[in-house]
């Protein structure tokens, strides 16, 4: 979380960032709670500095055995004092509890590289890979899926509701592939390959930033209370939460496959068909932990390892750089990378990878240690990739004329056939 004293320290650098990013979040509110807190503070001490003063002379006169009755009101006055000093005491860690309350909706501060903008339309575009596919008469993914024996929509309708899929035979073998070269790949690449809890605390999504803001999109269990997580970025950056590496660790690198649950808040109407936008989908997530100096050069390093995946499978894709007023809550630059669908003959998101410097790392507690003293790590993350929008890009760039779905060459070992065609 962002503090008081980062605010002070930054307060220009801060206000312009949120004057880019079009954010009414008000500094003036969190000034006022701060000095509501260091009022209540600084009388909470005076207040206990008179009762220190009082003990002192009832002490002195039972010691002196002087003015009993002196001493008996001063001991009436002590009991005042203990009340005041307690509900000062109260009335202080509410009004820093309104403050991190407050400061939890702040975003984080933008790296002036990030170019002004209002919304997507304004991201710029850094550079494209491959042809676009134009495929005559191309389908769309779930038509095709359908038609090959591979998706099931209308009876996971009925086990779970909308925006859930059975993926059967090839579908569910091409995931699994996909799964396994992704990791393989990244293992190249230097990341440690990590399973993680799909079960966290509150504590672990504040930390990351996914709550108290974007508490409506994460499906809450109660009883015993956890998050299912939106991403592997939760559970994996909190891996070191709450510690202090060494400087010689850095950088760490991680990259975790798992299952990601979103209630897809407020994206009602948009790619209610087929498998683009799930309540459920599954992804190979890449983590860094760096010092503040390396962090600029990792987030290229990332975004290029993401990159690699789309060239081995042949797919054209774009990079742009998120404006102003597209980039996350929590980011302070991203790189979305942006894959063909000669289905729908448009670039979709496939990848979306952030550098959040110290942002996550305060809120989550994770320091190194630089020449004796502590500093928080920088982190990044980035989908390495989304697995159900690779599944789309390959089924409607690789499709073929006669309805069947070629395999990508270096999928063929993992998938075990060059070709799924229609039964019968």
């Amino acid at each position: 979380m962002i503090d008081y004293g980062f605010i002070e320290k930054n307060r220009d650098r801060i206000m312009q960032s949120l004057q880019k990013r079009g954010d009414a979040f008000d500094l003036q509110e969190i000034d006022h709670l701060n000095q509501k807190r260091k009022d209540l503070q600084r009388k909470h001490d005076d207040e206990k500095a008179k009762l220190n003063d009082l003990s002192k002379q009832i002490g002195q006169i039972y010691q002196e055995k002087k003015e009993p009755d002196l001493a008996e009101e001063l001991k009436k006055q002590t009991t005042a004092l203990k009340v005041e000093i307690q509900a000062l005491h109260e009335a202080m860690e509410k009004a820093q509890s309104e403050l991190k309350e407050k400061l939890l909706f702040m975003p984080n501060v933008l790296d002036p590289s990030v170019e002004v903008g209002k919304d997507e339309s304004d991201n710029l575009e850094i550079r494209t890979w491959g042809n676009p596919v134009t495929i005559k008469d191309a389908k769309m993914h779930d038509d095709l899926m359908v038609a090959l024996g591979m998706l099931d929509i209308e009876r996971s309708a009925k086990v779970s509701g909308s925006r859930f899929s059975y993926l059967v035979g090839w579908g569910a073998r091409l995931e699994r592939a996909l799964v396994n070269f992704m990791l393989d790949v990244h293992r190249l690449h230097g990341y440690t390959e990590i399973s993680s809890p799909l079960l966290v605390h509150q504590d672990a999504m504040t930390g990351t930033g996914q709550l108290p803001k974007f508490k409506e999109d994460a499906f809450h269990m109660q009883d015993p209370e956890f998050y299912l997580i939106p991403t592997a970025e939760v559970p994996v950056t909190n891996y070191y939460r709450e510690e202090t590496l060494r400087q010689d660790m850095l950088p760490q690198k991680f990259v975790c496959y798992s299952p990601c649950f979103r209630k897809e808040a407020g994206s009602y109407g948009k790619d209610t068909k087929g498998l683009i936008r799930q309540h459920q989908f599954h992804k190979v997530e890449l983590v860094q932990f760096t010092t503040p100096e390396n962090s600029s050069q990792a987030l290229e390093e990332l975004t290029s390892h993401a990159e690699t995946i789309l060239q081995k499978l042949a797919l054209p894709y774009r990079v742009v750089s998120l404006c102003s007023g597209d980039i996350g809550f929590g980011a302070a630059k991203t790189y979305d990378i942006e894959v063909w669908l000669a289905g729908q003959q448009a670039y979709r998101e496939i990848s979306s990878c952030s550098c959040f410097e110290d942002f996550q790392a305060r809120r989550a507690g994770i320091k190194y240690k630089k020449d004796g003293k502590n500093d928080y790590v920088h982190t990044l993350n980035g989908s390495g990739l989304a697995i159900g929008r690779t599944l789309v890009a390959i089924v409607e760039n690789y499709q073929q004329p006669d309805g069947s779905l070629r395999i990508p060459d270096v999928l063929v070992p993992y998938v075990g056939t060059e070709m799924i065609c229609k039964e019968g």
